[in-house]
């Protein structure tokens, strides 16, 4: 094994974190949560993933409240799942590796059938599209006590995912969900502190940073997902990013993950690779949302060829931003070699496809110097969000 994929496959700590490898299993919502509800699945999933050999493994999409969800099978944080958040973690646990919760918030895109509150809220008034067959066309403006209680929600999320077992929390700044509405001008036009430059614009993502902060402690690891650019005119862009990150530095984060796109606007800016459309189209039930995916082609879902390592410019340019956080690198690693470039410049590599093509990778690469991911990114693994099986890889099953 060469020196750089030993470097991958050796402990490393993350704040007051002893991991085992330096390969983290991203946040890739798992559709394993049916009405909320963490199922039998998604425990054998991580475990898998961990006795797989990785060092971090992400559950994704744990919302801060229940009006966070993007949807009602997406789980959020509170009491009546504490026993299968428990097992879940204690199963990871068993097999050598750590937990990390990816803790988010949808903001004003939500298709929640469970929606409990008036209407969904964000930084600006806005037209929810996703929730029109659900009731939910409209978004409103948080106001101060919206603001305040979504810190709080934050906070108590935090104190409760750290009490059933979770060993780090992947705040969610990216990808066009809530705190990354704020972070984005596309998004956010308030005239007031939470509006304009994009030092008002961080101010409610630094609470919450800060109030996550205070619930676990300052030993425990956080880290932040971030985005490089929304990839939509209007939107962030790379200049504003680096004082993103810089910010969070500043506040605190011991780890960003810088990624991109907006699972609203360019969702393949993230995904690249054969396009998502026609498989989401295939998998969506409701009639009003295949119509909306269907007619969104030309405006939503560009075509990215896929190459391996496509956020590398933008990761460098965040890693020579940063003062104090490390930079766990994600955006096409697929290969021993791209494990090797990523871990000769990055602290950590944060993969998703490749490890549901194949939850032992770490094995299998760190005793075969000739390994080969099965992984093709034909990106059909995504669009299974909403199935009753939970997300695999469909190629492999064939």
């Amino acid at each position: 094994m060469s020196a750089l994929l030993d470097k991958a496959f050796s402990p490393a700590k993350l704040n007051g974190l002893q991991l085992r490898n330096r390969i983290i299993k991203a946040g890739a919502f798992e559709g394993m949560t049916p009405k909320g509800v963490p199922n039998e699945r998604l425990i054998k999933h991580h475990s898998e993933l961990s006795e797989g050999g990785v060092g971090l493994t992400t559950v994704a999409y744990c919302a801060a409240e229940a009006d966070g969800r993007v949807m009602e099978e997406m789980m959020y944080m509170h009491e009546g799942i504490r026993p299968q958040l428990e097992e879940l973690a204690a199963s990871v646990h068993k097999h050598g590796g750590a937990l990390s919760g990816q803790l988010g918030h949808c903001g004003n895109f939500t298709q929640n059938k469970d929606f409990r509150g008036k209407r969904p809220l964000g930084p600006s008034r806005a037209f929810n599209l996703s929730g029109v067959p659900y009731g939910l066309p409209f978004a409103g403006a948080m106001g101060t006590e919206d603001m305040n209680r979504l810190v709080q929600t934050f906070h108590d999320a935090a104190t409760f995912m750290k009490s059933v077992g979770f060993d780090a929390i992947e705040i969610h700044f990216a990808h066009g969900y809530g705190l990354s509405q704020f972070i984005s001008p596309k998004t956010n036009k308030r005239k007031d502190e939470y509006g304009g430059s994009i030092e008002n614009r961080m101010r409610l993502p630094l609470r919450v940073l800060e109030a996550v902060r205070k619930a676990v402690g300052d030993d425990f690891p956080i880290l932040g997902k971030m985005g490089l650019t929304d990839g939509v005119k209007g939107g962030l862009e790379i200049d504003e990013a680096l004082k993103v990150a810089a910010l969070l530095d500043k506040g605190g984060i011991d780890c960003l993950i810088p990624s991109g796109g907006t699972s609203s606007m360019n969702p393949m800016l993230l995904f690249r690779g054969d396009n998502i459309w026609g498989p989401l189209l295939k998998a969506e039930t409701n009639p009003l949302l295949w119509l909306g995916i269907f007619m969104m082609k030309p405006f939503m879902f560009f075509d990215y060829p896929y190459e391996e390592m496509y956020f590398l410019d933008g990761a460098r340019r965040v890693r020579d931003t940063v003062k104090n956080a490390k930079v766990c690198y994600i955006g096409g690693v697929s290969t021993v070699e791209s494990i090797e470039k990523a871990i000769s410049e990055f602290d950590f590599i944060e993969m998703a496809r490749a490890l549901i093509a194949d939850p032992a990778l770490v094995k299998h690469a760190s005793s075969n110097p000739q390994y080969r991911n099965p992984c093709t990114h034909c990106n059909k693994c995504a669009a299974l969000i909403k199935s009753d099986t939970g997300v695999y890889c469909v190629e492999l099953a064939q």
